[in-house]
């Protein structure tokens, strides 16, 4: 079992180097103490028994290295340190080749791409676990860390291109695929620039740094800005950047770093007894009869001697998904105990309230939740009022819904704060404002809904209705027996309607001032005509019966009417309905999947403009479309 104790200041893999030894950047002269691109400080361990491995990797040409003229020293003061060449089953070394196959890349990019890739294969030392990733629109073509060269190869030959950089995903999956052990780093290949939808670069960012784990990049053919953004990563990870100006000199980058990797030297020395926790190493080795040196800042010491250790974090343990999905359940579960606390014990009503002041009795809380609801619906009801409070009153009425006015507006104003909140936890000031309105406007739509599909059931009842009473006036019935007729054989929401007018009348009401108040709540202009011509019979007399069913045969034939035309209009509503949404939707979709994309539309003045005229348009559209898919009947 080891454990890591190094903080690079220096690349893995010296790319900085190799380009120099390619003529891919400017050469600097690398020797004595200036020599920081001749050797480098690629990974350091210390092993349980006291001894530190450092590997330390060669970049001054193809000379060997003279192993006799290790120098070590640990803050100035040298130390006994013995090197070799890194052999099998020695040190874990892991690389992670993470290439671009986006369209970007097509004719003799992959092709090139293909070849340095099969080429690093050949190259690279056979202890060496090489794992694969491709990246376009996502990241694929997946291969875990493995020494079967013939399986990567095969697997690099069937790559395929496909829309779509995800330059950040790849980082974030290459540095998670090269495990947490050993030297490990990332080649990566790419020709463009992220294209958004995925991982941001801060995500990526916070990936590569402190990882142990160096990002290299070659960058073929990139404008200087996004080669920066490149080098962002590439630094915070200890990395370096390549410019590789043409596909052809692929190949001999790829062979290069390989050929790196064949010449590291694994250097050990024993650990000092009461070594501080902050301590400065220096290596420097001979290539060819020059000396390069390196030095790297190193935490030693025993764990006991060492103080607090700090712990990475690593993966979180719920992930997006999950968290949505728990915050959507918790928006659930507060919205039904919401629900279930005004419904438990409804406010009275106001017809109650007003027999309550003519009797003399007094409403009584029976607990301290229903004094709670209480208080809030009567804060509710301070702003609930006059015409609004009516309309609303009758529009819950109609939908069947047994709230208040006041009740229905506070548990609206529940569900929306509720949805807010999620939204806030979950995606932020952006997210909040979206669930918001969705939330404020959910329940209106549900109560609209509610109630005109109670409408249309009423007015599809109507003409079986009226036959059922003009039969039962037809026997002898009085107008209250034929409505009592209808409350007990009748089906909803016609029973109840009846039901609540046959109550009214046995209070006092008049039977024709009854049926007016159920064709006020069901907004039905047909059952206003009924009690008209049941009204003008009980004043001139008439046969009502035959009246009736003359009614109920026109009002039949006109629903049949309806549904035809309905079924004609279908394509024409569902189109409406489908153009006027797909905008809003796309909207929504893009702010989840791309919110980069489409930020310049709500953070600049442009921006708001064009959401402004798109508003515009979308409202005139969607009225014409309404106005000519819709037919009067």
């Amino acid at each position: 079992m080891n454990r890591t104790a190094l903080s690079r200041v220096s690349a893995a893999f010296g790319t900085l180097a190799l380009g120099v030894a390619l003529g891919l950047v400017p050469a600097t002269p690398a020797h004595g103490a200036d020599a920081g691109s001749g050797i480098t400080i690629d990974h350091v361990e210390v092993a349980d028994d006291g001894t530190v491995s450092v590997l330390v990797g060669v970049r001054a040409g193809t000379a060997a290295p003279d192993l006799g003229s290790i120098h070590v020293s640990l803050d100035g003061a040298d130390v006994d340190a013995v090197g070799q060449s890194v052999e099998e089953g020695q040190l874990t070394r892991t690389t992670v080749l993470a290439l671009d196959a986006s369209h970007s890349m097509k004719g003799q990019g992959i092709a090139q791409a293909k070849a340095a890739a099969t080429a690093f294969l050949d190259a690279a030392p056979a202890d060496v676990r090489i794992g694969l990733l491709t990246f376009s629109r996502g990241v694929q073509n997946v291969m875990a860390p493995t020494t079967d060269r013939a399986g990567l190869a095969a697997a690099i030959n069937g790559i395929g291109l496909t829309r779509g950089t995800r330059i950040y995903d790849a980082v974030i999956k290459a540095v998670s695929l090269s495990g947490t052990e050993g030297a490990r780093n990332v080649l990566l290949l790419t020709d463009g620039k992220d294209e958004g939808g995925g991982s941001t670069l801060q995500s990526a960012l916070a990936a590569a740094k402190g990882k142990g784990v160096a990002v290299d990049v070659v960058a073929l053919d990139q404008a200087p800005a996004d080669r920066a953004l490149l080098a962002q990563i590439s630094s915070a990870s200890g990395g370096e950047v390549v410019e590789a100006s043409s596909p052809a000199s692929l190949a001999r980058v790829f062979e290069a770093e390989a050929a790196a990797l064949a010449h590291q030297v694994l250097v050990t020395f024993p650990e000092p007894v009461h070594a501080p926790a902050g301590t400065t190493l220096d290596v420097s080795l001979s290539v060819g009869g020059t000396t390069y040196d390196d030095s790297a800042f190193l935490s030693l010491g025993h764990l006991g001697d060492s103080g607090p250790t700090v712990v990475d974090p690593g993966n979180p343990l719920v992930g997006r998904t999950a968290l949505l999905v728990g915050g959507v359940v918790l928006g659930l579960g507060l919205t039904m105990l919401l629900a279930l606390l005004l419904m438990g014990q409804h406010g009275p009503t106001r017809t109650q309230k007003r027999l309550s002041e003519y009797f003399g009795e007094t409403t009584r809380t029976t607990s301290s939740a229903a004094g709670l609801r209480e208080t809030a619906v009567n804060f509710a009801g301070t702003v609930v009022k006059g015409d609004f409070e009516t309309r609303l009153a009758q529009k819950l009425a109609g939908a069947g819904i047994a709230l208040t006015a006041s009740e229905w507006v506070l548990m609206h104003a529940g569900i929306a704060a509720l949805a807010g909140f999620v939204g806030f936890v979950l995606g932020g000031p952006v997210s909040m404002v979206v669930l918001l309105i969705v939330g404020a406007l959910l329940p209106a739509f549900a109560l609209k809904f509610k109630h005109s599909r109670r409408m249309s059931a009423f007015g599809a009842q109507l003409p079986e209705t009226l036959t059922l009473i003009a039969g039962s006036l037809s026997a002898g019935m009085s107008m209250p027996q034929a409505v009592d007729t209808v409350v007990r054989e009748g089906h909803e929401p016609m029973a109840s309607e009846l039901r609540r007018a046959l109550i009214e009348h046995r209070l006092g009401i008049g039977i024709e001032d009854a049926l007016d108040g159920v064709a006020d709540r069901m907004c039905s202009e047909d059952f206003g005509w009924v009690v008209m011509a049941i009204r003008i019979q009980h004043d001139v007399g008439g046969n009502l019966s035959e009246v009736l069913g003359t009614v109920a045969d026109t009002l039949r034939e006109r629903e049949y009417l309806k549904r035809q035309v309905r079924t004609l209009s279908a394509e024409g509503r569902l189109s409406a309905w489908i153009l006027g949404a797909l905008p809003i939707v796309m909207f929504l979709y893009m702010l989840m999947a791309n919110r980069e994309f489409i930020r310049p539309l709500y953070t600049q003045t442009l921006g708001w403009a064009m959401l402004g005229a798109a508003a515009l348009l979308l409202a005139t559209g969607s009225w014409f479309m309404a106005k000519l898919a819709k037919v009067e009947v």
